[in-house]
């Protein structure tokens, strides 16, 4: 219930935009008390974009005029919010602020769709300030360091995860990012940034020497190194890798022949593996 008890007092609404096509409609109903006489009042129309229209107008002097609904319904063809304002004289005070999908209704008793039921509006809360414990990744944390209790077997959202620790996980059917260099000359620095999986071409008779990325405990990465398809005889070198007894290898030299390099590092060394001779 709203009273509105002074001639400088009125209701009124607005939209926060244009309609689409219809401006919605509103009804009102209300009571006036003089002192001697009770009197009931109604009040019905359209509203008018943001243009606020007066719904229930300023009661006569010295009566009462009891506020029992205001009802607005959404009869455009788009969402459109509207506020509710309780004027007194210069100054407008919301009594509410709500966005109405096609065909709800609003009224000082709650927002109703369009079978009739009352809508929850759920509130915005503050991740930072106002939530504690571990919101997880799956309802949109950003600093869980599990996935609601889930294991990463069973869970079947999709995550990036970074700079996160996985104690362990069971990975099923991963698929690693795969890099593509292209054609190298005399020199590459080999990045890891975007993926453990790299593939480069060598130009034909050029020696290209690979700059090893920083050694990293436990970091690998496999390389495919091709030679060029028509001319073969490229050469490659790499800095700062330990070998097998068998020392540093001779890349397969004949055209479009592809050697695979692993590589993995114990945080002062790079030590390196190959099998050779593919044809990709």
């Amino acid at each position: 219930m709203i009273v509105l008890d002074t001639t400088s007092k009125s209701i009124t609404v607005v939209m926060s935009g244009a309609p689409a096509t219809t401006n919605p409609h509103y009804t009102t109903a209300y009571a006036d008390n003089n002192g001697t006489s009770f009197t009931e009042g109604a009040s019905d129309g359209t509203l008018n974009g943001t243009t606020a229209v007066t719904v229930v107008s300023a009661p006569a002097s010295s009566t009462r005029r009891v506020v029992n609904t205001i009802t607005v319904e959404n009869t455009d063809t788009a969402a459109v919010t509207i506020t509710v304002g309780y004027v007194n004289g210069a100054n407008t005070r919301t009594l509410a602020k709500v966005t109405l999908q096609v065909g709800d209704t609003w009224t000082t008793s709650g927002a109703y769709d369009t079978n009739g039921n009352l809508k929850q509006v759920i509130g915005s809360v503050n991740l930072a300030a106002q939530v504690s414990g571990t919101l997880p990744i799956a309802n949109g944390g950003t600093g869980a360091t599990t996935l609601a209790g889930a294991s990463i077997a069973t869970y079947t959202g999709t995550e990036t995860l970074s700079n996160k620790t996985l104690t362990n996980p069971t990975v099923t059917n991963y698929v690693e990012s795969v890099v593509a260099i292209g054609t190298v000359t005399t020199s590459n620095t080999i990045s890891l940034t975007n993926g453990t999986v790299q593939t480069a071409t060598l130009t034909a008779s050029t020696a290209c020497t690979f700059t090893m990325p920083t050694a990293t405990a436990g970091k690998s990465f496999v390389l495919l190194l091709k030679q060029a398809a028509s001319t073969g005889n490229g050469i490659a070198t790499f800095t700062s890798v330990k070998w097998g007894t068998a020392g540093a290898p001779t890349i397969t030299a004949t055209a479009g022949k592809m050697d695979i390099l692993t590589f993995i590092s114990d945080g002062t060394n790079w030590y390196g593996s190959i099998t050779q001779g593919y044809t990709p």
